[in-house]
C-alpha cells in the first residue's frame, strides 16, 4: 500500500482550505484518507502562523513508515526544518508559452518588414534628390 502525505481539498468555490491527510495513492484526492495530520489555508497572509499547522509527531510517524510528502507537503517541511532542502531543477520556468513565442515572431517579422520598407524609401529618395538637385542647378 503506497502511502502519501497529500493535500485534500476542502473549502467553498473560490474559498480553497486544505486538510494535510495521509492517504493511500490510490484513493482520489478529497476522497477516503487514514489520518488528518494538520490544515493549510492559502488565503491567510504568508506571515499568518495559522496558515499552516501540521502535527510533526504523526507526520513523522508516516514519514517513517514510508509515506511520501507531495511536493508541496514536502515544501512546507522544508520551511518548518524537518526535512533537508532538497534541490529542485525547473529548466523551462523562465521560458515564455508558445502563443507568447508566436506574438514574438509575428512583431519581428512586422518590424523587418517595416525597416525594409524604411530602407527602400531611403534609398528612392537618395536616387530621385541629386536629379531633383541638377534641375535647380540648370534653373
Amino acid at each position: 500500500m503506497a502511502m502519501k502525505i497529500r493535500l485534500a481539498r476542502g473549502g467553498s468555490k473560490k474559498r480553497p482550505f486544505y486538510r494535510i491527510v495521509a492517504a493511500d495513492s490510490r484513493m482520489p484526492r478529497d476522497g477516503r484518507f487514514i489520518e488528518k495530520l494538520g490544515t493549510y489555508n492559502p488565503l491567510l497572509p504568508k506571515d499568518s502562523e495559522d496558515r499552516v499547522t501540521m502535527n510533526m509527531e504523526r507526520i513523522q510517524y508516516w514519514l517513517g513508515e514510508g509515506a511520501q510528502p507531495t511536493d508541496r507537503i514536502s515544501r512546507f517541511l522544508e520551511a518548518a526544518g524537518v526535512v533537508e532542502k532538497q534541490e529542485r531543477n525547473n529548466p523551462k520556468k523562465g521560458a515564455p508559452g508558445q502563443k507568447a513565442q508566436d506574438r514574438v515572431e509575428q512583431k519581428s517579422e512586422k518590424a523587418r518588414a517595416a525597416a525594409e520598407a524604411a530602407a527602400e524609401a531611403e534609398a528612392a529618395p537618395a536616387e530621385e534628390a541629386p536629379a531633383a538637385e541638377e534641375a535647380a542647378v540648370e534653373e
